[in-house]
């Protein structure tokens, strides 16, 4: 199995929070270093290339990809950064990430004044003189990287100045955590009826209390179990040291066995790409989680768990992980969840009339109301799949656009064939 194959199945949509580009000789072994340990001490999990950029004529694919994959980018400005032609590549990416992505990022002045940053002053005029001739032959390449720089520049940022480089990367972690909650708050706006049910799920971890706490999120197939875990898990992993995701758990150990789950975990939890990997089989793996997480504050989510073994392979019991640890996991059988131990149990209810009314129209009209000839129609898809999240938002979409005789015929096959839905995704 490759691990692009298991990232697809087994992460969230984003691979990173925070991309961080840097110029290697300034900062990478104090400032950056330091900012790269505060963010994973604080769970955010951050992208930073360890190869030399000097070494390389032009940006990996690797890195390229990592920022496409990031919810923000720092970029730290220092003395050097205009020098490195794959630091002001990476710049020219992000700057596109920000424009058609939406990706937030913030320019981070360390030991430069941010008015040279924003003119190509000093050091920075040096640089870019350097680079016109250079690139005599190619200066839109040049202007690129000019026009970058001062937009970025232009942004909402830190000056380190000659304030305490400690306070500095704390408020700067502080921001970003802030701003990653604001993201799971916009994201939750668009899922109907989701924050009730985020708020149950998150009494029942009882944050404030020490102790490790496992909880059950169980319920039919397609009633929003997966829905209310992420949101959860990205409303609150930045309250630990260490966090992992694991997706549809029951089909990818069925394809690719429990060990790529367990390295998935270790992988996720140190932030390392290269994590120990000789973990040949599943007690192995369950013994070198156990030892290897035992002094971290995790939040893990096990997400569509089939089998009591898949439990016990990747979280086993309380003594397994760190005080203020939390899991969460996701069943349609409860019976697994009595059996393994957990703490509380969620059983998610199906939406409300309202709510599924709401969910249905959404996704048939791309408005919140049906249209007028379509309200008494509406009315009894919502009924006939009885508040279900999957069954309206499936339904919803395949009668976008149609007419109301193409109505009428599915509701037909509806009435008939009660699983009539799940055969149109």
């Amino acid at each position: 199995m490759t691990s692009r194959n298991l990232q697809k199945l087994s992460s969230p949509q984003c691979a990173y929070d925070v991309f961080i580009s840097f110029r290697g000789e300034d900062t990478r072994n104090n400032f950056t270093d330091h900012l790269l340990t505060a963010l994973h001490q604080k769970g955010i999990n951050t992208f930073r290339d360890d190869e030399a950029l000097e070494r390389r004529k032009s940006v990996s694919p690797i890195v390229l990809k990592a920022i496409e994959e990031s919810r923000f980018s720092i970029i730290v400005f220092s003395r050097n950064y205009a020098s490195s032609i794959c630091c002001l590549d990476e710049l020219v990416k992000i700057v596109k990430c920000m424009e058609t992505m939406e990706q937030t990022v913030f320019p981070v002045f360390y030991d430069v004044e941010p008015s040279d940053v924003r003119k190509q002053a000093g050091k920075f005029e040096r640089a870019f003189a350097e680079h016109e001739d250079t690139f005599k032959q190619n200066m839109e390449r040049v202007s690129r990287w000019r026009e970058a720089m001062t937009e970025v520049a232009n942004l909402s940022g830190w000056a380190l100045l000659d304030r305490h480089e400690s306070k500095f990367i704390e408020d700067i972690v502080e921001e970003i955590s802030v701003r990653l909650g604001q993201t799971f708050s916009i994201v939750s706006k668009e899922l109907v009826g989701i924050d009730s049910r985020i708020r149950e799920t998150e009494l029942l971890l009882e944050m404030g209390l020490d102790g490790v706490r496992f909880i059950g999120i169980c319920g039919t197939k397609g009633i929003g179990k997966t829905t209310i875990a992420q949101a959860v898990y990205d409303s609150l992993s930045c309250q630990f040291e260490g966090n992992t995701f694991l997706s549809d758990v029951g089909e990818v150990s069925e394809r690719f066995g429990l060990v790529s789950l367990q390295q998935q975990i270790l992988s996720d939890i140190f932030k390392e790409r290269n994590v120990n990997m000789s973990l040949w089989n599943v007690n192995g793996g369950a013994a070198a989680i156990r030892k290897m997480i035992y002094f971290k504050k995790i939040l893990l989510v096990v997400d569509g768990v089939d089998k009591l073994e898949q439990l016990e392979s990747l979280a086993g019991n309380h003594d397994w992980f760190c005080e203020g640890s939390r899991i969460i996991i996701t069943v349609r059988d409860e019976n697994l969840l009595v059996r393994h131990g957990v703490d509380r149990i969620y059983r998610v209810e199906r939406l409300n009339h309202d709510e599924a009314l709401h969910l249905f129209c959404r996704k048939a009209f791309k408005k919140e109301q049906p249209e007028n000839d379509y309200v008494e129609l509406s009315n009894l898809f919502v009924n006939y799949v009885y508040g279900v999240p999957l069954a309206l938002k499936v339904l919803g979409s395949f009668l976008f656009g149609r007419s109301i005789p193409e109505w009428k015929s599915a509701l037909k096959r509806l009435e008939k064939y009660p699983d009539y839905w799940k055969s149109l995704k």
